[in-house]
């Protein structure tokens, strides 16, 4: 029998950005809190109890420095009961006094209301498991933070084309575009040109323009709280060098789809992340990059040095939802973090990529493998720093949609 036979879920509360002065960083929602309510209102508690309508605790006290963000949607208020509280203090005496587990970031507001079972981990990893699977409903959010994200997506490829812009500019009209503010975004824009794409996260954008050649945008939107999360590699200019990598990009983009196609109820999504490195090893060895078979680039592990990241992860409420990673990938994967075996209702990310990072070429180019690889095509190459194409897709009993594609058809590409 449990423990508990009650449930608080706490929405949060800002988070101070340095103990050295009183700024803090806007709300992030508890996402156990979201999973139920599409609502950005700090201090407000989720409370189940057996045979009850849930209720919704809503915290009202004078705030004349800040206003409340208004919920997208107002579908949800007919499930609760609402009750509001003048202070945080008064909110104790709405709430359960018997066998009481409590769930959120702000384990303070469980102490002040007297609930011990802070976060027990079981009841976590079941909450955990109940994200695994989307509903029609959460499939439908993801598909407009997609199309939200799609408007920012085909802007600055427009931007890109038209002429040399900085970075910071790029992003600044991706917020546009997508009308968000930076802290509404569901992780920071990553916005490289040229080289800089060789960071996996690039997020230190230049504010002066300087010609390039490529650009990643790996950027996302959110919609009542769920996110998308979209990269798209674009190329422009000519000469062998560009033409050699807009080909390269032709064929990540062409595999990525592949991928996708591949994805089907009962596979391990490790064996899916096997499959790309395989791919990845003959696309090397197609252009030229890789001497050796594509085969024993993989087995001699040459491809993880073009290709260090997982192929994806689980999307939801979270960029990296939870759920999907219970289980640790094989030493050779460290950084896979969907490891379970795919199944019906799990919406997840594919992002395959190949890029040029000197830290993780530089071991093979001064060991014994540096034969299997042609260095003066890397080095053609290395200016225009990586290629990265990701979609978010849903799995159906009939196979994938395709959330991303939907409204933004290509993966990148050349722009001339």
């Amino acid at each position: 029998m449990p423990r508990w036979i009650e449930l608080v879920v706490h929405s949060g509360a800002p988070q101070k950005r340095t103990q050295a002065d009183d700024q803090y960083w806007p709300l992030r929602v508890t996402p156990e809190f979201q999973h139920w309510l599409p609502l950005m209102e700090p201090g407000c508690a989720l409370v189940v109890e057996p045979g009850r309508k849930p209720r919704l605790l809503r915290l009202r006290e004078t705030n004349f420095w800040e206003a409340l963000a208004l919920p997208e949607t107002d579908h949800f208020w007919g499930s609760f009961d609402v009750v509001e509280a003048s202070s945080a203090p008064a909110m104790r005496d709405l709430l359960p006094r018997a066998r009481v587990a409590f769930i959120g970031d702000e384990v303070a507001a469980a102490e002040a209301w007297g609930i011990a079972d802070v976060n027990p981990p079981e009841l976590v990893a079941a909450l955990d498991q109940l994200r695994v699977h989307k509903t029609p409903y959460e499939e439908e959010c993801i598909a407009e933070a997609n199309r939200r994200a799609a408007a920012g997506h085909e802007d600055l490829r427009r931007l890109f084309a038209d002429g040399d812009r900085p970075e910071l500019e790029l992003h600044l009209a991706f917020l546009g575009a997508t009308k968000q503010d930076d802290a509404d975004t569901p992780y920071k824009n990553i916005v490289a040109l040229g080289a800089h794409s060789a960071t996996l996260h690039h997020v230190s954008y230049s504010k002066r323009a300087q010609p390039a050649q490529s650009l990643l945008v790996d950027a996302g939107a959110c919609f009542a709280g769920y996110c998308s999360d979209v990269t798209r590699t674009w190329v422009k200019g000519g000469g062998g060098a560009g033409s050699a990598f807009a080909g390269l990009v032709a064929q990540v983009d062409a595999m990525q789809q592949r991928l996708c196609a591949q994805a089907r109820t009962g596979l391990p999504y490790e064996a899916l992340h096997d499959e790309s490195h395989r791919q990845v090893g003959g696309i090397l060895r197609e252009t030229g990059l890789l001497k050796t078979s594509g085969e024993e680039g993989v087995a001699a592990g040459v491809t993880r040095a073009f290709y260090p990241h997982g192929l994806g992860h689980s999307l939801g409420l979270q960029c990296h939802d939870v759920g999907c990673a219970t289980v640790k990938p094989r030493p050779e994967n460290p950084f896979l973090r969907n490891t379970t075996i795919i199944s019906e209702r799990q919406c997840f990310t594919v992002e395959p990529g190949i890029y040029f990072i000197d830290a993780l070429l530089r071991p093979i180019r001064e060991g014994p493998l540096a034969r299997t690889v042609d260095w003066r095509l890397v080095d053609a190459l290395s200016p225009f720093g990586g290629i990265r194409i990701e979609d978010d897709v849903v799995v159906r009993e009939n196979g994938l949609r395709n959330l991303t594609r939907e409204s933004l058809p290509q993966g990148g590409g050349t722009l001339d």
